[in-house]
């Protein structure tokens, strides 16, 4: 299984038989580096989009036309990107999808949600979430955009997953004080990855504060598009 950040909270989680894009913003991300968006998007078979802000959604759809994938995502998101040329699977929290042999669970988040980007006024896109993604003998828990919350004890316990994608960079989600306090208190992660950091000046600039509280978990911090093998 290959983890591979993509600035912000975007992923590329390369695992079984899937290539799942997760909350891929690329174009416009200032930390993504130009001329490299096909290396991040090449071969991938789903996007998951936890909710509908610009800096999670924006470019789900162009990704999804270009590479002839879908997107899924809570049911009234899926309504509003589906357009022509773009296929959506829409779910609810506690909604499990089958992709290929990987399965993925939504859950509950705190935050907020709309499509926030475009000609408008925002939409509201149906409540924020967070996933538990299984396959290849590992289970990851991706936070999407939340604070913490007294659901993770009950993720935690039922999911059991043994890698966190976890926001942590104050201002808007968790930060890195209180993502390391929700890890220790609700979860039993091997590993972690600190997202939703580094984009903007109000955002946490560093994960040192949460590689000194993990003591004993491997608290992963790569440069974007560098891969890291579980």
């Amino acid at each position: 299984m290959k983890i591979i950040w993509l600035g912000h909270s975007g992923f590329r989680l390369e695992i079984g038989d899937q290539i799942l894009l997760l909350d891929p913003w690329i174009s416009g991300n200032p930390v993504f580096p130009k001329g490299r968006e096909d290396e991040a998007t090449e071969g991938a078979t789903a996007i998951l989009l936890s909710h509908g802000h610009g800096d999670h959604a924006a470019n789900a759809q162009t990704i999804a036309q270009e590479r002839s994938i879908p997107i899924a995502c809570i049911h009234e998101l899926s309504i509003l990107l589906a357009t022509d040329g773009v296929e959506t699977i829409g779910f609810g929290k506690g909604g499990t999808l089958t992709l290929g042999d990987i399965r993925v669970s939504m859950t509950n988040a705190v935050h907020s949600s709309a499509i926030d980007f475009g000609d408008g006024a925002p939409q509201y896109a149906g409540g924020e979430a967070g996933f538990m993604i299984s396959g290849e003998g590992h289970t990851i828990y991706f936070s999407g955009d939340t604070d913490v919350m007294a659901d993770m004890a009950w993720l935690g316990e039922y999911y059991a997953p043994d890698i966190g994608l976890l926001c942590a960079g104050g201002h808007y989600t968790m930060d890195m004080a209180s993502a390391s306090w929700a890890a220790k208190k609700y979860f039993n992660f091997k590993t972690v990855f600190p997202c939703h950091y580094k984009t903007f000046p109000i955002l946490a600039q560093s994960a040192d504060d949460m590689i000194n509280a993990l003591e004993g978990i491997d608290v992963k911090t790569p440069e974007v598009l560098e891969p890291v093998v579980i």
